[in-house]
């Protein structure tokens, strides 16, 4: 658990019956990263400084993974088994008493529970994407080493250059049984098989799982997050913005078996049809054969894609909204009413149940009894402001009860935002929190996680649709960024998926004026940064204005020249 003023506790909890939870630790501090053991009464987590998480601003707080540890299932004292040293995701299997975790550049590793004898298992990696390599871009698992990953698109030891590598994967669990492994790389989902060999750690790419070193298997076709395993081992376990899915690994390979068996019954059936038919044949037959060559085509390659689905359940959860009642009447202000250039400079606002129901000159308005009145002479009230690219990125992970930026920005008069690019999707559940008025904060629209170079490597239109079906249908985000993803024929593909999918596309500017143009004449609607160059000529200009791009400035970002926050850095 995590509270602002009191910490956090591990507790544990009957699954059956009436949930009567039990606190199992005795001091409060930052505990992570659960585990439960499967030979011992034991629980091992990450643990780390309670002050550094509180004082934390961004998505990472140091020091809060620092130390791994374990105590006992009925409760005690923590007992430390080593410092955590960038290793992560500890967890077991039934075969031995071993801690499992992850560790970026080893992989999948595993300690005794002093600490000791660590040993390396398997090294996974993925796709080479299209401009970059991944590696843990702005991931859940950041948390466990936030000195390397925070607040950069990649890691400190490497620079922002093109590189052709895999992708690693960000995280892997064994199953339960020890005999497979759980890959999380960018953000889809693979199952590997866990080979016990000696001499050199065995590397496995399923960037092409069909012709991996040892047998693998993509799981998911759109993405998914927070996976886990069944406890028998038997089955997948992942969500997707508010879906959760369940893949049964032996139905899996019954329709594996079944497709294989139709698909060779069909080669056996036409190449009997082939040696009984008659090489004479008149025109009619030939196009009555062309016919039905295409036709078999066409049916070949919808059972060529034929793919086992998991079963997929939409989470649906209700709460009431903290609306805000009662009747305010603000006196005397100046107001301005943006009907037009209209200003009242003695005027009065009538608001009723948190919705503006009246705007006039002061005394003008039928105001009910009751209303408590402010007196708002001398003062100038504005509507809103609405900043259209906002990168409020309160702790990922944990979340806070209550994020300082979100009350920073009301108090400076913005009610609403838009963050183009959340890295993850945190900001989407911070989102509903604000809206069901769980803690103060402006509306918070966004894209959800960029469609990013980093991620991706688009190979055709369909798969556009497939990747962007995750925020029509999952995030509910209804817009994208689309991120520097690909070359040009990518970028069409992206753009034409979002139409397809009612989805409104923007672009990050990335420092380069002949992508830019492109982008606007490939139909992009929207523009994130300055354009980066100067200056700008008239046929720039002509042609932003009639497309109706929308272009962001971020004049505290501005791409070609210095940039506004520098100045309050200075």
């Amino acid at each position: 658990t995590w509270n602002e003023e009191g910490g956090g506790h591990i507790y544990k909890v009957n699954a059956t019956g009436k949930p009567k939870p039990v606190q199992l630790t005795k001091k409060s501090s930052v505990y992570t990263s659960l585990a439960w053991s499967f030979k011992s009464n034991r629980i091992v987590f990450l643990k780390g400084n309670t002050q550094n998480f509180q004082d934390a601003t961004g998505p990472f707080a140091f020091g809060i993974a620092d130390y791994l540890g374990w105590i006992d299932t009925n409760g005690g004292n923590v007992n430390i088994i080593d410092r955590s040293r960038g290793r992560y995701n500890p967890h077991f299997v039934k075969t031995n008493d071993r801690i499992y975790l992850n560790e970026y550049s080893k992989g999948l590793v595993s300690v005794r529970w002093d600490g000791t004898d660590e040993k390396e298992h398997i090294k996974i990696s993925g796709i080479t994407t299209y401009g970059s390599l991944r590696e843990f871009v702005n991931s859940h698992e950041a948390h466990a080493n936030p000195a390397q990953y925070a607040y950069q698109m990649l890691p400190s030891d490497y620079d922002m250059g093109e590189r052709n590598t895999p992708s690693k994967a960000g995280f892997i669990q064994m199953a339960p049984e020890g005999d497979q492994a759980l890959a999380h790389i960018n953000n889809d989902l693979y199952l590997v098989t866990v080979p016990l060999v000696g001499g050199k750690v065995p590397a496995v790419s399923v960037a092409n799982p069909s012709s991996s070193s040892f047998p693998s298997k993509k799981l998911t076709q759109i993405g998914g997050e927070f996976p886990s395993w069944s406890n028998d081992g038997k089955k997948v376990y992942w969500s997707l913005g508010n879906a959760f899915f369940d893949y049964d690994l032996g139905d899996a390979r019954v329709f594996a078996d079944s497709v294989k068996a139709a698909k060779k019954l069909e080669e056996k059936k036409k190449k009997e049809e082939k040696d009984e038919g008659d090489e004479k044949t008149d025109d009619k037959d030939k196009d009555e054969k062309i016919a039905n060559d295409k036709k078999e085509e066409k049916d070949k390659k919808e059972k060529k894609e034929a793919k086992y689905l998991p079963k997929e359940y939409r989470i649906d959860v209700k709460y009431e909204k903290d609306i805000p009642t009662g009747k305010i009447l603000i006196k005397g202000a100046r107001v301005i009413t943006m009907k037009g250039n209209e200003i009242i400079e003695n005027g009065d606002i009538y608001i009723e149940n948190n919705r503006i129901k009246a705007i006039g000159n002061s005394g003008s308005l039928n105001v009910p009894s009751g209303a408590k009145t402010f007196d708002a002479k001398g003062k100038t009230v504005v509507p809103g402001f609405v900043d259209t690219h906002a990168h409020m990125w309160p702790s990922w992970n944990i979340h806070k009860n209550t994020v300082w930026v979100y009350s920073a920005n009301l108090a400076y008069g913005v009610t609403t935002t838009r963050d183009p690019q959340t890295a993850t999707t945190d900001v989407l559940t911070y989102a509903d929190m604000v809206e069901a008025g769980n803690f103060p904060g402006p509306r918070v629209y966004s894209t959800g996680p960029g469609v990013g170079f980093w991620a991706y490597n688009i190979k055709s239109l369909d798969h556009a649709k497939k990747v962007l079906k995750q925020y029509s249908e999952y995030y509910n985000t209804k817009t994208i960024k689309m991120y520097l993803t690909g070359n040009r024929q990518q970028r069409q593909w992206i753009i034409m998926a979002a139409k397809e999918l009612n989805l409104m596309p923007t672009t990050e500017g990335g420092l380069d004026f002949k992508l830019n143009m492109t982008q606007l004449m490939d139909g992009y609607p929207g523009h994130e940064h300055a354009l980066p160059i100067y200056p700008i000529y008239k046929d720039v200009v002509k042609s932003i204005a009639e497309s109706k791009m929308c272009v962001t400035p971020t004049l505290l970002v501005a791409y070609g020249g210095p940039w506004a926050e520098n100045y309050f850095y200075a």
